[in-house]
């Protein structure tokens, strides 16, 4: 981790993904981590730092293309504003992925795949991931068959672009 003018790193949570060489900076004593998809700095929440983790994971380990990512995409589910925490593109352009992230104390239940589902109403993605960094799901979505099946792991980005 790179500690940027000295802040404190006592409060980052050790998650179930790989490390990183994360970008963390203290402002007033606010702290931020530098979001390599939005080219900012954000404010380092439980959340943030699980967001910051998996896609750094998913570029570093799984292949994903950064450009083909954004993170906090918005969009508009029955006249009302929602945002994505990440959706992945493939290289037609078209949504693939969405991932929704809660931080590590927050248990994964039923409320946080339904949030995600209301979501792809919108978007009509073949994947979804939950993840509080601890815990990961992924489903596969299959709108011909009605059905979504669970994946014993994140797909890798060649699996992503396959037509």
């Amino acid at each position: 981790m790179n500690n940027e003018n000295h802040a404190s790193i006592e409060n980052i949570i050790e998650l179930n993904l790989p490390t990183f060489d994360a970008h963390i900076k203290s402002v007033e004593g606010v702290m931020s981590v530098f979001d390599m998809l939005r080219k900012k700095y954000v404010a380092l929440t439980p959340e943030e730092w699980v967001r910051q983790s998996f896609t750094h994971y998913l570029t570093s380990e799984k292949g994903y293309r950064p450009e083909l990512m954004n993170n906090e995409v918005q969009l508009s589910l029955n006249g009302m504003a929602r945002r994505c925490d990440t959706v992945v593109w493939d290289m037609r352009l078209h949504p693939v992925m969405i991932v929704e992230y809660k931080a590590p104390d927050v248990e994964i239940t039923q409320k946080v795949f339904d949030q995600i589902q209301r979501y792809n109403m919108v978007l009509q993605v073949k994947y979804l991931v939950v993840t509080n960094g601890m815990t990961h799901y992924c489903c596969r979505v299959d709108y011909l068959g009605h059905t979504c099946e669970f994946l014993s792991e994140i797909p890798d980005w060649t699996v992503l672009n396959q037509v």
